[in-house]
């Protein structure tokens, strides 16, 4: 089976892939394009799923950097292949020509960022506490380290969790109207005090705050497209040991 990799005109002129399950060699609960290292997968299976990527790519193995994450909002500036043990981050700018930045997901939102005129990249990891404790406008910033201007820059919001999947409880809410009254605007209510949360629209709305040029989320969701995604909040309530890891790749 061919790989799949869903790509937006915003990112036009700059090598890019949200890639699905489609495509990889793994098995069981992993079935296809498992790249996620912190799995129980079995390595031989994820290394080969990840060359199959950097072939689609354009590009070795080793030159697809991916980083620790945390869910936090610390980015890296990369310049060439990162070594072992990887950094700890949750996002990655570069303006290294050859070099391609992963983000691995299965529900979070993996948004990937580019100012083609300034050949600057970034790749963010973005949950819901990535998201609000502002790691997309610290990817922003650290690009605009390397030459990109805001205005100049496009970034899309890959497969992620739809917020008709996204049921959360009080606490949850209560975190985010702390932060701002005004984001209970991303909150649907749900079964007695329970509520569904729009990732995506929260993710559009900072970077749209943020002075971002464009931004757009591909409208595809993780929970609800089994063949396509890996999803945590799936994989939990089908009571399953473990889950695969989507990979999202960017490169100048």
């Amino acid at each position: 089976m061919m790989l799949e990799a869903i790509t937006s005109d915003a990112l036009d002129g700059v090598r890019h892939g949200f890639f699905t399950r489609k495509g990889g060699v793994s098995s069981g609960i992993y079935a296809g394009l498992n790249c996620g290292s912190g799995s129980g997968d079995q390595n031989d299976a994820v290394a080969l799923n990840r060359a199959r990527v950097a072939k689609a790519m354009d590009i070795a193995p080793e030159q697809i950097v991916t980083v620790n994450q945390t869910h936090s909002a610390d980015v890296v500036t990369v310049t060439g292949p990162l070594g072992t043990p990887r950094p700890d981050a949750d996002a990655m700018v570069s303006a290294t020509p050859g070099l391609a930045l992963g983000i691995l997901t299965a529900d979070c939102e993996p948004v990937l960022f580019a100012d083609r005129d300034a050949g600057v990249i970034g790749a963010a990891h973005a949950g819901w506490k990535g998201a609000l404790d502002g790691v997309l406008e610290a990817t922003l910033d650290a690009m605009e380290a390397l030459g990109a201007r805001r205005a100049s820059t496009a970034a899309v919001i890959g497969p992620t969790i739809s917020q008709a999947a996204y049921e959360v409880g009080p606490e949850f809410v209560a975190r985010f109207v702390i932060a701002d009254p005004g984001y209970t605007r991303f909150f649907r209510p749900g079964t007695g005090d329970r509520a569904f949360f729009d990732l995506p629209a929260f993710g559009c709305m900072r970077l749209e705050e943020a002075g971002i040029g464009r931004v757009e989320w591909t409208q595809d969701c993780t929970y609800g497209d089994a063949g396509r995604f890996y999803s945590y909040r799936r994989s939990v309530h089908q009571r399953e040991a473990d889950y695969g890891r989507l990979i999202s790749v960017i490169r100048l």
